[in-house]
């Protein structure tokens, strides 16, 4: 049976074109997908079943919850919690194949994506979802006294110098460089801004005093810093304000209005006033890959591909541009924001694309964004929601905050690690996450 069936199809003309892998007869379409985040998994784990063959690529051979890195960042969870092997995720779908590699150009004649080192891979169809890094606003320069967060490295970065700050304060003689070390400056009130200020407020108020003798860790100075007029500015007035003031029952000093003009080594200058500060963490703004560079299309402000109503790269039939990378407009002429939930809808959508294509189906209608809500929580037992059509704040909004998180988690084995993680911070006050490693050099 098994011969006859293999001698159908190579006599059979119309199996010309498909291919046998690990027992799998599919058709020689060819997926090319750049990058493993929401998008891009989202879109992989939706063609299942259809008559493709799949490349996924990444420079990292993890899928990250970007969502929660910033707790990674204030030594609430462990890398491990928030991360897990892309491969892990298509080991039972033979058609996938996963590549540890990083894209540096696109040939859209020649259907080619260009690999680090020269070599090329070719595409029938090429979904871009590469997703963004921090923006300095021309001022490059600051990022190594200012790291921003967006990969596991930046955490972890991060965190070292959070709690060598403390460390290096508990040995420091001179008062005025201890209390330059106990000035943590975030830069950016948005979302990951208010996230971090929070979380080291409780940290140096909850976690840490008892067990350091030299410094009274309660008296560090945890400084907010917005240039514009209020914090979470995507968020309803009435949901800022309550934010603002639960930052400041925290011990968080906010300061708007002003931007930053300068970032050294030796601290911040916020409009005139120059602040010490060994510990500054940045989180005013996201740049987009390089993607618009490869594909020589036009780009928003933030780099982002302005993507047509099909989320296509313009005038590329078969190049599709999603997630962070894109600049997808609304009915109202805002843009889709760049969020975890907006990314998945996008690689759905594509998903779908590409099956009508393949099946001689009609293309579905424009990609419409369903915005699910936006959340942004502040320290324990304080968060805000906004649904729309609801809007919650305090410890319910956080407790939906954490079950919503939780839920969008991916396996059992790790919504019950990071439940636990949370339950025995919110009962003991204690953050399990404190390693210190790969020990840099205090900056003097």
């Amino acid at each position: 049976m098994h011969k006859r069936w293999l001698l159908a199809i190579v006599l059979n003309p119309t199996f010309a074109k498909l291919k046998q892998i690990r027992g799998v007869v599919m058709q020689d379409h060819h997926v090319v997908v750049v990058g493993g985040g929401f998008g891009g998994l989202q879109l992989v784990n939706d063609l299942k079943g259809a008559p493709v063959r799949i490349t996924l690529i990444d420079r990292r051979n993890h899928h990250l919850f970007q969502p929660l890195l910033y707790q990674v960042a204030t030594t609430l969870l462990a890398t491990s919690e928030i991360a897990w092997p892309i491969r892990s995720f298509f080991r039972d779908r033979p058609e996938v194949t996963t590549l540890l590699a990083e894209v540096v150009g696109v040939d859209s004649q020649a259907h080619v994506v260009t690999l680090q080192g020269g070599e090329t891979i070719a595409y029938d169809t090429l979904v871009l979802a590469t997703g963004a890094t921090h923006a300095y606003f021309g001022h490059d320069e600051w990022e190594p006294v200012a790291p921003g967060l967006k990969t596991l490295e930046d955490a972890t970065t991060i965190r070292r110098r959070v709690l060598l700050a403390f460390e290096q304060a508990e040995l420091e003689s001179d008062p005025a460089v201890r209390d330059a070390l106990l000035n943590f400056i975030i830069v950016g009130a948005g979302p990951t801004g208010v996230e971090l200020a929070g979380i080291i407020a409780e940290l140096a108020r909850t976690t840490l005093p008892k067990e350091f003798r030299n410094i009274d860790t309660t008296k560090a100075k945890i400084i907010l810093v917005e240039a514009g007029p209020r914090v979470l500015p995507s968020f309803d007035e009435g949901l800022s304000a309550y934010a603002h003031k639960a930052l400041e029952k925290l011990g968080v000093e906010v300061r708007t209005g002003k931007p930053v003009t300068s970032c050294t080594e030796k601290g911040v200058t916020i409009g005139e006033t120059f602040v010490q500060s060994r510990t500054i963490v940045w989180a005013a703004g996201v740049q987009a890959s390089p993607a618009a560079e490869w594909l020589g299309v036009a780009a928003d402000r933030a780099g982002r591909v302005v993507v047509d109503k099909e989320l296509r790269a313009p005038g590329q039939a078969d190049i599709f541009v999603i997630g962070d990378t894109a600049a997808v407009m609304r009915g109202d002429g805002s843009s889709v924001p760049g969020i975890a939930p907006a990314a998945k809808q996008q690689g759905a959508y594509v998903a779908k694309v590409i099956r009508a294509k393949l099946s001689g189906q009609p293309a579905p209608g424009p990609f419409h964004y369903h915005h699910q809500g936006s959340l942004a929580t502040i320290g324990k037992s304080a968060a805000i929601i906004d649904f729309g059509w609801i809007k919650l704040r305090g410890w319910i909004a956080w407790w939906v905050w954490g079950l919503a998180h939780i839920y969008f988690l991916i396996g059992t084995r790790w919504r019950f690690a990071v439940a636990w993680s949370w339950l025995w911070i919110y009962i003991s006050r204690q953050h399990s996450a404190r390693l210190i490693t790969q020990r840099e050099t205090m900056r003097e």
